[in-house]
Parts: structure tokens; C-alpha cells; sequence
């Protein structure tokens, strides 16, 4: 598992303008280190993949939150800011991943948790600018009982769009306690120098 600076972290959210954001607080200040990697290339703080490096879902990992008892849950997921492009983000925020019920070890968290939806990679079209992916650790509330699927919303590609991340999030009383983040590009895109 790569370790991950946190203030470098938060330095690249801010960066990206992704701190402060609607789903991350100005006063976020991360208690877990969430790990991704596709195919054991660690997703770092920002870096750019391809479009099609990503078609599988990543092995998420996280580091055990200290102060919290074993019996706390988590839930995660991922969201693109960006969809359908950076400078005309109208599906934001589009709902890639969401897993739920997660036990408080760490370990991959699709196997230790309940899908709510199911993973779909990243798909920026090749003209589009990179988009910015948000992976979003939340620790549950003692009282939230079992989120189900219709809780989140229905799987389909054009339901996926248009979450509203912050008010789901708010609704169910979860508490952001890990971030990471990458940058997706079509497979097709050509980097201009002036875009990143």
C-alpha cells in the first residue's frame, strides 16, 4: 500500500478546485489513508490514466480509523465532477460507484461491503478535457441502519447522472474521513500542454 502525504493531498484538491467543494469542506482533514490502485498502479493525489486503464474496478484499501470502535461501518464512492466535460459539468455529479456497509479492517471494500451501485469505469469522450474522479470515504452513523440500492438510485446510465452527492450525504448523517483522487482522459485525447 503507497503511502500518501496528506497535505500533499489536500494541496492537490485545492489545486484542482476540488477543496472546497460541494462533497469536501474547507475544513476536511483526512483520518484514514484510502488506497486505489487499477492493476497495482496506485491512483496518487491527481495522476492521469486512460480511459480504458480503468474499465475494471480498482482494489480500494484503507487504513484503520483510530478512536472509532471495530464495529463501525463505512460507506464510499466514487463521482465524477466533471461529466459530460470540465467546462460544461451540467450530469454533475455522475454516480460511477457506490458500496455501503463497509467493516472498519480496510480491506477491499467492494468485498466487504454492500453494492449499492455497481462499478462503471471512467468514460471521458477523447475531445474532452481529463476529468477529475472523487474517491469519498464516508464513516456511517451508529443509528444508519442498512442503505439499500433504491436509497441511492436506480443503475441505469442517464440515472446515474445529476447526483446529488452533498444531500445524500448529509441526509444519511455520513462523515468524510478519507479522499483520493485521479484525473481520466479519453484513450483518443491528446494532452495540450495548456490543459492540465
Amino acid at each position: 500500500m503507497a503511502t500518501i502525504d496528506h497535505a500533499a493531498l489536500l494541496s492537490s484538491l485545492s489545486s484542482a478546485s476540488l477543496l472546497p467543494s460541494p462533497v469536501i469542506p474547507s475544513t476536511f482533514k483526512p483520518t484514514v489513508q484510502l488506497s486505489v490502485s487499477f492493476n497495482e498502479t496506485p491512483v496518487a493525489a491527481g495522476n492521469l490514466f486512460r480511459a480504458s486503464t480503468c474499465k475494471v474496478a480498482p482494489e480500494v484499501t484503507f487504513t484503520p480509523e483510530s478512536g472509532v470502535g471495530s464495529a463501525t461501518k463505512y460507506t464510499f464512492i466514487l463521482i465524477d465532477p466533471d461529466a459530460p466535460t470540465p467546462d460544461d459539468p451540467k450530469f454533475a455529479y455522475w454516480r460511477h460507484w457506490v458500496v455501503s456497509s463497509i467493516s472498519g479492517s480496510g480491506h477491499d471494500v467492494a468485498k466487504n461491503g454492500q453494492v449499492l451501485t455497481e462499478y462503471l469505469g471512467p468514460g471521458p469522450k477523447d475531445d474532452s478535457k481529463p476529468h477529475r474522479y472523487l474517491f469519498l470515504l464516508y464513516r456511517e452513523p451508529e443509528y444508519l441502519k442498512g442503505l439499500t440500492k433504491e436509497d441511492v438510485g436506480g443503475e441505469e446510465f442517464v440515472q446515474r447522472r445529476s447526483f446529488g452527492a452533498k444531500e445524500w450525504v448529509e441526509k444519511h448523517g455520513l462523515e468524510l474521513v478519507g479522499v483520493n483522487w485521479m484525473l481520466v482522459a479519453g484513450d483518443g485525447w491528446k494532452e495540450a500542454k495548456d490543459e492540465l
